[in-house]
C-alpha cells in the first residue's frame, strides 16, 4: 500500500471511530440556592479514551496526517502530564503506530497505566524538560513530535465541524435560558478556551450575551499572562492539578478571546471534586473541581446582581486516575492542603447562594 492510501484510509478510520462514538452529555446541576440560574456540566470524560483530550488528539492526529506529517511508519511522540498521552495512545493504537510520551515524573500512576494499556510507551523527566526531550526524542526516531502545546489552537477547526463548542450551543438549545452567560473551562494548552472563545465571536449572535471565563490552579502563569501581557512568564514550581495550569504560557493560549481568568486555590479545587462526588454520585478529575468552583464564584455574582441565566463548565477526566492523589487524605496532608474551609464555603454556598473562600 502506498503512503497516499495509507493516509487516506487512516483519516477514514478516524472518521469511523468519530461516527461510533455519540455526543457527550450536558448534565444539569440542580442546586436549591440556584434560582433562576441553571449550571451545566459537560461530562467529556464519557468519550472513548476518558477525557476533554480525546477531542484535540483526534484533530492533532488529522492535522499531521493531512500536513504530510505522519505516516505509515512515523513514531509519533509527545509531551504531556497524562491525558492528551492517553487519549493520542489511542488513536496511535486504532492506526497501528507507535506512541511515546514525554511525562513529567509526578504524573499520576493511574495515567501512566492508561497510556501503557493503549500500547503507549512513557518517558518520565523533569517537568521543565519534557519539551526538549520529546522533541529531540522525535528527531532521533525521525518520528512527529505532536507538540500539543503549539498546535491545540490551530489543529481544531474552530468555526464548527462538531467542536466542543459547537456542541455545548446545540445542547443547550431546547433549555430555559438556551444561551449561556458564561462559559468556564481550564487551560492546559489553551486550546479548549481557544476555540469557544473564537467561536463565541465568530457566532455575532453570542458575541456580548456569553463570555468565557478561564480557570487557574496555583503555580500556573495563564492569569498572571492576561493581566500583563507579558508572554516570558515562567513558574518554577509545576501545577498540583494534572492537565491544567502551565509553568510557562503555551502558543496555544490566547488572552484575547478570554473575558474574565479566575484564579482557583488547589485546596477550593480538590474540595470541590469531593462535594461534587455527593451530588453526582462518581468521582471526577481535578481540573473539574477548578472548573466548577470558578462556575458556582460566578452563579454567586450572578444571584447577588438579581441577574438570570445559565452557566456551563466541563467534566473534563474520571476521578479514578487520580485515587493515590486528591482522593487519598495522606496524598492530600503530604501537600500541606486543608480542604476543610473550602468544604464549609460550599456547604453554605448551597444554602444561601453566597460562595466565601476558605
Amino acid at each position: 500500500m502506498s503512503d497516499t492510501a495509507w493516509v487516506r484510509d487512516a483519516i477514514a478510520a478516524i472518521a469511523a471511530d468519530f461516527n461510533r462514538s455519540a455526543d457527550t452529555h450536558l448534565i444539569r446541576l440542580q442546586l436549591p440556592c440556584l434560582s433562576g440560574i441553571d449550571l451545566y456540566l459537560k461530562d467529556e470524560s464519557t468519550h472513548p479514551s476518558g477525557s476533554l483530550k480525546h477531542r484535540l488528539a483526534r484533530s492533532l492526529f488529522l492535522y499531521g496526517l493531512c500536513n504530510g506529517w505522519i505516516g505509515p511508519r512515523t513514531a509519533v511522540v509527545e509531551s504531556s502530564s497524562g491525558s492528551t498521552a492517553i487519549s493520542e495512545a489511542y488513536f496511535a493504537r486504532l492506526l497501528g503506530l507507535r506512541f511515546i510520551a514525554v511525562v513529567p515524573e509526578s504524573t499520576a500512576p493511574e495515567k501512566i497505566a492508561a497510556i501503557e494499556f493503549y500500547g503507549g510507551e512513557c518517558q518520565r523527566v523533569a517537568p521543565g524538560a519534557i519539551y526538549a526531550h520529546a522533541r529531540d526524542l522525535a528527531r532521533a526516531l525521525d518520528g512527529h513530535y505532536m507538540d500539543q502545546f503549539t498546535y491545540a489552537e490551530r489543529a481544531t477547526d474552530w468555526r464548527g465541524n462538531n467542536n466542543i463548542a459547537e456542541s455545548i450551543f446545540a445542547q443547550m438549545g431546547r433549555e430555559r435560558h438556551p444561551v449561556p452567560r458564561w462559559v468556564v473551562v481550564s487551560a492546559g494548552t489553551g486550546g479548549t478556551s481557544s476555540t469557544i472563545g473564537r467561536y463565541i465571536r465568530y457566532h455575532g449572535d453570542l458575541a456580548g450575551t456569553t463570555q468565557l471565563a478561564v480557570v487557574d490552579p496555583e503555580h500556573s502563569v495563564f492569569a498572571d499572562y492576561f493581566d500583563s501581557g507579558d508572554a516570558t512568564l515562567t513558574s518554577q514550581r509545576p501545577s498540583r492539578i494534572e492537565g491544567i495550569g502551565r509553568p510557562r504560557v503555551e502558543p496555544s493560549f490566547l488572552r484575547t478571546v478570554v473575558d474574565r481568568m479566575i484564579r482557583v486555590p488547589d485546596a477550593a479545587s480538590i474540595a470541590t471534586i469531593h462535594w461534587l462526588e455527593g451530588a453526582l454520585g462518581r468521582k471526577c478529575g481535578g481540573s473539574t473541581g477548578t472548573n466548577l468552583w470558578g462556575a458556582l464564584s460566578l452563579a454567586g455574582e450572578m444571584l447577588a446582581a438579581g441577574e438570570t441565566g445559565s452557566i456551563v463548565t466541563l467534566i473534563c477526566d474520571p476521578g479514578e486516575r487520580y485515587l493515590k492523589s486528591y482522593y487519598d487524605p495522606a496524598w492530600i496532608a503530604a501537600q500541606g492542603i486543608d480542604t476543610a474551609p473550602w468544604r464549609r464555603a460550599l456547604d453554605a454556598f448551597c444554602r444561601t447562594g453566597t460562595l466565601t473562600p476558605g
